[in-house]
């Protein structure tokens, strides 16, 4: 299936990724809300999560089958003749649940999709199991893992009810090959679930990516906007598509740099070639010019003289015909050259995107934190005999009168974080039996609400990734590593690598960059946070 995925990647280079920003927040505020309407009564029978899910999954395993034949096919094909190709079949039932598989190498700019239908007789009738059924689809037909498929099918079920009819859209968005199986009565997902059977043909836009899904498409702005509709902002799906997106630009460029080096290893082959023809004609004029010389002398007859000249002429059109066959290989590195730059260019667009997701969220973030501290305002009033300690205290937003203070007073005062509603801080000394650790507030009382039990060093401040505290920990005097703390306070890993105690941490596309103790640079896995190399 990793054959179809870099397939797909060569019949798609000439889609372009929607940009972040598209539409004014203004008019998405004015748009009526995707609030989707499930039935909720009683049922004669209830299949499985996992019965569910095998639709879709039953459904992949068809298109793989349909399209192993093909990319057989174009494994024998030329570059130029796969960018061109296009193909579409169906498979499923359409009177329950059917996909349409359609892919069109014209170079408009527009997308590629699957579309899955909901026949007459489809008898889903929640989101939450249509999303399931889509998650299998994804497993199956491109190899997402279930946590990646089960977050895309809630994207993809978003986006195409926030596109619901807009036929506009659609015919601006995807080849007319795609659109030709769709009418505006029936693109996209209805908000009530009563209208799917019969009246539904969800998109599914494929593009760049570790899979085949263009997440550019279906995160746009429209959706994300509708997934800030809810209480919490949809804070953990879009951390969780920005830790997909950066797994795709990290896929791309990795995908690039084989290209690049594949090019570099033809064009030495292709060099030495050439050279080995070039040898090859000085050879044969030489020996023409000693033919020529030895007839001349009488060493050998005429006839012998016009045989060895017919020899040479047919070693002089294996070397043109050598030739030839080279220069339609550096033509096909030509096109190999332009495919490496714009999975390049795809990959720094990604990570770009992926930065603005996070700005975003990041913003969002402190809004929720704000909502939810209606009655003030949280900040640290320093310890006048080490600033560097304080006493977290809530104020009144409007004069900045205290309304409450927390009893712990020795809270790291650069620590001081709020994650998905809680107060999270480095508190406490290395004195008698005192500590140093990560600790949470309880956001009316201030008080001391759980504790974690690894010692953290002095001068660690927190980083959040995700659901995700870093924090750089410590066992013996002067040994630092960082640890991977989850929402609970629990250390999930820990660096064998050790770590400077003033270390900082950022993590990008994927990795996590820290130092060593003597400064250098120091690159981890961000999840079991092992050394990458």
């Amino acid at each position: 299936m990793k054959n179809r995925i870099v397939i797909s990647l060569i019949i798609m280079l000439s889609i372009t990724v929607s940009g972040f920003a598209q539409v004014a927040r203004d008019e998405l505020r004015d748009l009526p809300p995707v609030a989707f309407i499930n039935y909720e009564g009683p049922h004669a029978w209830v299949n499985t999560r996992e019965e569910i899910r095998q639709i879709g999954v039953a459904l992949g395993q068809q298109l793989r089958e349909r399209d192993r034949g093909i990319q057989s096919a174009l494994q024998a094909m030329t570059i130029e003749q796969r960018i061109t190709h296009s193909y579409r079949f169906e498979i499923g039932a359409l009177s329950r649940y059917f996909v349409i598989h359609s892919i069109s190498g014209s170079d408009d700019g527009k997308l590629n999709a699957d579309i899955i239908g909901l026949g007459v007789d489809a008898g889903v009738d929640h989101i939450r199991n249509l999303r399931v059924i889509i998650q299998g689809y994804l497993q199956t037909a491109y190899d997402y893992s279930a946590s990646d498929a089960l977050l895309l099918a809630e994207y993809i079920t978003i986006y195409n009810a926030v596109y619901r009819g807009n036929w506009e859209y659609f015919t601006g968005r995807f080849k007319p090959e795609v659109i030709n199986h769709l009418t505006s009565e029936r693109a996209g997902l209805s908000i009530r679930y009563d209208e799917w059977p019969g009246r539904t043909l969800i998109l599914i836009p494929l593009g760049f990516g570790i899979g085949a899904i263009d997440t550019s498409t279906i995160a746009d702005r429209r959706v994300i906007e509708e997934m800030r509709r809810e209480d919490d902002q949809g804070i953990t799906q879009r951390q969780q598509l920005v830790d997909l997106i950066e797994r795709e630009a990290d896929e791309a460029e990795r995908q690039a740099q084989t290209e690049r080096e594949t090019i570099r290893q033809e064009e030495r082959q292709i060099t030495q070639e050439r050279t080995q023809i070039d040898q090859e004609r000085t050879q044969i004029e030489q020996e023409r010019e000693r033919t020529q010389e030895q007839q001349q002398q009488g060493v050998i007859t005429q006839e012998q003289a016009q045989q060895t000249e017919q020899e040479l002429d047919r070693r002089e059109q294996e070397q043109d015909t050598r030739e030839q066959q080279l220069t339609q290989r550096e033509d096909a590195l030509d096109q190999r050259r332009e495919e490496a730059q714009r999975l390049e260019e795809h990959a720094e667009r990604r990570t770009e995107e992926a930065q603005q997701h996070r700005e975003e969220i990041a913003r969002d973030q402190q809004t929720i934190i704000v909502q939810q501290t209606i009655s003030g305002v949280i900040g640290i009033m320093l310890n006048p005999g080490n600033p560097s300690m304080g006493r977290i205290v809530q104020l009144n937003p409007a004069d900045g009168s205290e309304l409450r203070r927390s009893p712990l007073e020795t809270v790291r005062v650069r620590t001081l974080t709020f994650l998905s509603g809680r107060i999270l801080a480095v508190a406490g000394e290395a004195t008698g039996r005192g500590a140093i650790r990560l600790i949470e507030l309880n956001p009316d009382s201030l008080e001391m609400a759980r504790q974690g039990d690894d010692d953290i060093h002095t001068s660690s401040l927190l980083w959040v990734n995700g659901n995700d505290i870093y924090a750089i920990t410590t066992d013996t005097p002067g040994n630092c590593y960082l640890g991977r703390f989850n929402t609970n306070l629990v250390l999930q890993a820990r660096s064998t690598a050790m770590i400077h105690p003033s270390a900082s941490v950022t993590i990008q596309q994927g990795r996590l960059l820290t130092q060593r103790p003597d400064g250098t640079a120091l690159i981890l896995n961000p999840v079991d946070l092992t050394e990458t190399k």
